[in-house]
C-alpha cells in the first residue's frame, strides 16, 4: 500500500509539473504579446503634449501612508511631489507615528492645521486633523493626521476620505516614483474607460544611488536576498502581470504601486482592513462589484519601470514578509472562495483564481512534501536516481529559460539597469535561485498556511530598511502582499 500510494503521488508531482511548465511558456507568449502590444516603455510625445494641454485630463492623488518614518520622510515627499503631470496632489497620511514624522512634516513643508469636511466614505480609524502647507510651492501636499490603524488599508482608506480626484495612486512613502509614472499610467485609462486599475513595473531600489528623491544610479543590489528579490519582481511584473493583462485576467495590483478608479474602490467597500492581502482582495472585490452590476472592465499591466522600492535585504526580514504573504492568500481564498469557478464572475472566477488555487497556492505544499517524499525515498533507497536526475535538469533548465527570457524582457523595454553588464547579477541569482531561494520562499509560505489554520495572532513586525542614507531603520511591516506570488 505504501508503495502504491508514493507511485501515484510521483506521477501527480510529474504531471503536476508539467502543468505549471505549460502555463509559464503560455504566460510567456502572452507576455510578450501584451509588450509588442503595448508602446508604453517610453510616453509618446504626443500623448504627453495631450496630457499636459488637454482641460480633460483626469486628476490624481497619490496616497501614501507613514508610519515612524522620520529618517526618510522629507526626501521621499520631495520625491513624490516631482510628479511630472498638470493635475495632482499628494496625501500623506501619518498613520498615528510615535516619532518626530509629523513633526518633521510640518517644519519642512511649512505646514498649518486647516478646516476640512472629512467625510468617512470608509469607515477607519478616527481622523484627527488635516494640515496644508503655506508655501504655493507645496500647494499639492496634504497630510491627514489619524490613529494608528494597525494596517496600511486602514491609512490608504483614510486618504481616500480625504481626497479630491477620481483616480488615486496607491503607494508607500518610502517608494521612488519615476517622473512620469502617473503620466505612463493614466494612458490606459485615456484609451479606455473600462480601465479599473493600471499597474506599472515595480523593482527594487537595493543597491541604486538616489538624491533629493531621484534614482540617479541604476546598480543590481549587493545582498543575495535581493537580488534574488529582483529576478522575482521581474518575473512577476513581466512574464506573470504581463500575461495575465494580455487577457484581463490580472489576479492582483501590486500594493506598492498601482493606480485605481476611485468610485469603483469606494463602491466595493475599500481597502479591507483585516486583509493581510489587501491588494489582491481589493482587485476580486472591484472585479466582483462590476460583474455584480455587469460593468465592463479592464485591469491593465503596463511595461514600464515606474516605481523603486527597498526589498528585504535579510532573511529574518523576508522571512516575517512572505509568512504574512502566505497567509494573506489563504486568507483570500476562504474569504472568496464563492468567486472559484463561478462564471457570473468572468475570467477571474474561470480562470484566474482556479489558476492561482492550483499553482501558486497548492505548489508549496506540494513542493514541501515532495521534499519529503525524496529523502525518505533516498533513505530507503528506493529512488530510481537516473530518472530522478532527468526530470530535475529539466525542470531546472526551464527555471533558468524562463530567468533569461526575463532578463531579456526587462532589458528590451529599457528597464531595471541602464547597463547591459548590470544584468550579470540578475543572469547569475537565476542560475543560484532554485537552490538558495526558492525553498526559503516554500517554507515560509507554508508558515503562513499554517499560521492561518491554527489561529495564531497576527504580527505585522518591523521592517528593518536602510533608506536612501545608508542608516537602518525599523518602521512598521504594513506594506502589502507586494508582487503576490512568483506570477
Amino acid at each position: 500500500m505504501k508503495e502504491l500510494i508514493l507511485y501515484f503521488y510521483g506521477y501527480i508531482v510529474f504531471f503536476y509539473s508539467m502543468g505549471l511548465i505549460i502555463s509559464y511558456v503560455i504566460l510567456m507568449v502572452l507576455a510578450e504579446i501584451g509588450i509588442l502590444r503595448k508602446k508604453y516603455h517610453h510616453l509618446p510625445e504626443y500623448s504627453k503634449y495631450m496630457i499636459d494641454t488637454s482641460p480633460y485630463t483626469p486628476g490624481v492623488s497619490i496616497v501614501a501612508p507613514a508610519y515612524n518614518e522620520e529618517r526618510t520622510i522629507v526626501d521621499n515627499v520631495n520625491s513624490l511631489l516631482s510628479q511630472d503631470y498638470p493635475l495632482f496632489e499628494v496625501i500623506i497620511v501619518n498613520d498615528g507615528s510615535r516619532d518626530k514624522t509629523l513633526e518633521l512634516l510640518i517644519e519642512n513643508f511649512s505646514l498649518v492645521e486647516v478646516p476640512f469636511a472629512y467625510v468617512e466614505y470608509i469607515h477607519t480609524k478616527p481622523y484627527k486633523r488635516l494640515f496644508k502647507s503655506t508655501n504655493p510651492e507645496y500647494k499639492r501636499l496634504i497630510v491627514v493626521d489619524k490613529e494608528n490603524g494597525g494596517t496600511k488599508a486602514d491609512a490608504v482608506n483614510a486618504g481616500l476620505n480625504a481626497s479630491s480626484y477620481p483616480y488615486f495612486i496607491n503607494t508607500d512613502v518610502d517608494c521612488i516614483l519615476s517622473k512620469d509614472a502617473i503620466a505612463q499610467c493614466i494612458q490606459p485609462i485615456l484609451e479606455s474607460r473600462d480601465v479599473i486599475a493600471v499597474s506599472g513595473v515595480m523593482t527594487s531600489s537595493n543597491g541604486c544611488t538616489v538624491k533629493n528623491g531621484r534614482i540617479v544610479k541604476r546598480l543590481p543590489p549587493h545582498t543575495p536576498w535581493a537580488l534574488f528579490q529582483t529576478l522575482e519582481y521581474m518575473r512577476s511584473f513581466l512574464v506573470g502581470k504581463m500575461g495575465w493583462s494580455t487577457i484581463n485576467a490580472m489576479p492582483n495590483v501590486s500594493g506598492g504601486y498601482g493606480l485605481f478608479d476611485k468610485k469603483i474602490v469606494i463602491a466595493a467597500g475599500g481597502y479591507s482592513s483585516d486583509s493581510f492581502a489587501e491588494d489582491m482582495d481589493m482587485i476580486i472585490r472591484m472585479v466582483g462589484y462590476c460583474c455584480d452590476f455587469k460593468r465592463k472592465y479592464r485591469i491593465v499591466q503596463i511595461p514600464a519601470n515606474c516605481c523603486w522600492t527597498e526589498v528585504p535585504a535579510t532573511l529574518t526580514t523576508l522571512s516575517r514578509q512572505r509568512i504574512r504573504w502566505g497567509r494573506g492568500l489563504i486568507q483570500t481564498f476562504m474569504r472568496h472562495r464563492r468567486f472559484i469557478f463561478n462564471y457570473k464572475y468572468r475570467r477571474l472566477g474561470m480562470v484566474t483564481l482556479p489558476y492561482v488555487f492550483i499553482f501558486e497556492f497548492i505548489a508549496p505544499v506540494i513542493e514541501f512534501f515532495g521534499i519529503l517524499l525524496f529523502v525518505y525515498q533516498a533513505f530507503t533507497g528506493t529512488v530510481n536516481w537516473r530518472s530522478a536526475l532527468v526530470i530535475f535538469l529539466a525542470i531546472y533548465t526551464f527555471c533558468v529559460i524562463l530567468g533569461m527570457v526575463v532578463i531579456l524582457y526587462d532589458y528590451m523595454i529599457g528597464g531595471t539597469f541602464r547597463k547591459a553588464r548590470s544584468y550579470m547579477w540578475i543572469v547569475l541569482a537565476a542560475f543560484l535561485e532554485p537552490f538558495l531561494y526558492h525553498p526559503f520562499i516554500v517554507f515560509f509560505s507554508i508558515r503562513g498556511y499554517f499560521n492561518y489554520l491554527v489561529n495564531k495572532r497576527a504580527v505585522w513586525g518591523e521592517m528593518t530598511r536602510k533608506g536612501f542614507s545608508g542608516k537602518k531603520n525599523k518602521v512598521k511591516a504594513a506594506e502589502s502582499s507586494g508582487v503576490g506570488g512568483t506570477l
